[in-house]
């Protein structure tokens, strides 16, 4: 125990007070450890205040500015805001996203959960095999993997080759309206590494007491799943689905690189911050493109809330 640890617990003891000295010494020892907090603090401190509140209250002015990162700042009251509204274009992009969102992160805990539920029951080699299907988390995001996937779906792509093979002539999936968002949807369900991992390390705190007791009561595997399975695992979907949301969201490489950073072809791929930074970057309005950042942070803060708000509903907490 330390000195500082000693002499709280003499003075919660009531065997008398603290004398002058003790009290110096237990004043001192805590100047000490602040001291040590606040070094070991600053690194952090400095991240926050420089890396992410900075830039935040900086875009945050921009976004009621005309900025084009040449000349300075020309302050424009809300003018951003009301060419959001008839912006053809943004509107193109919030329909592209939510697709993108609503039909990737559902299907993606489905095929994560249901891979851990298989690898649960004690596989041999199962840490070979939850290495290797957690390798595409590893690089979905990549570039190298973005550029191999506008390959595989190309017109002479991998996936028409195999369709060839049964007399099939398949489209140009990415150079298609119609099927190129499907293919980055794919390559998203494709990265359900991490959730997997996650729901595997979930599945192994349920107690398999529950699934004996059921067991004798005569419940069979589909009923274990739905009535111990879930309900005990709905914090870890809760906790799985909330990073899914934010990250798809805010999705970015793969869009970029399968449409040459057009959002191609016709805007079907054109996510929400693929066109901010064609708004930012490409287009050097970058009042505008903060404008839409902050319009993209009250989204995911509205969807977030969403979630938490509902949860109460379908998230079991075993206490």
């Amino acid at each position: 125990m330390s000195a500082i640890g000693e002499l709280r617990t003499l003075s919660r003891s009531g065997r008398g007070g603290l004398t002058a000295d003790q009290k110096a010494a237990l004043k001192k020892e805590r100047s000490r450890d602040s001291k040590a907090a606040a070094v070991f603090l600053a690194p952090w401190l400095l991240g926050l205040v420089g890396i992410t509140i900075g830039p935040m209250l900086a875009s945050l002015y921009l976004a009621f500015t005309d900025y084009n990162l040449l000349q300075d700042p020309n302050f424009t009251g809300l003018e951003n805001i009301q060419r959001m509204v008839g912006d053809e274009r943004l509107g193109k992009s919030l329909a592209a996203t939510l697709t993108y969102v609503v039909v990737s992160v559902p299907i993606q805990l489905a095929v994560a959960l249901g891979l851990a539920l298989l690898l649960d029951r004690g596989i041999r080699g199962l840490a070979l095999y939850r290495s290797v299907l957690y390798l595409p988390s590893l690089l979905g995001a990549s570039v190298a993997i973005a550029v191999l996937w506008r390959l595989v779906f190309g017109g002479e792509g991998l996936v028409n080759a195999f369709l060839g093979l049964f007399g099939i002539q398949g489209p140009a999936w990415v150079a298609e309206p119609d099927t190129a968002l499907g293919t980055l949807i794919v390559l998203h369900v494709w990265t359900f590494g991490a959730p997997m991992v996650i729901f595997l390390a979930g599945l192994r705190q349920i107690p398999r007491q529950y699934y004996d007791a059921a067991s004798t009561d005569g419940a069979n595997k589909w009923q274990q799943l739905r009535k111990i399975t879930l309900p005990l695992l709905s914090p870890i979907i809760f906790f799985n689905l909330v990073l899914g949301l934010i990250g798809s969201f805010q999705s970015f490489t793969q869009a970029f690189i399968v449409s040459n950073g057009s959002g191609g072809p016709a805007d079907s791929t054109l996510f929400f911050s693929l066109y901010l930074y064609q708004e930012g970057f490409a287009g050097f309005r970058m009042g505008y493109a903060s404008a839409l950042a902050w319009l993209l942070l009250i989204i995911i803060g509205a969807f977030t809330a969403l979630n938490f708000w509902a949860s109460k509903y379908w998230v079991f907490y075993d206490d």
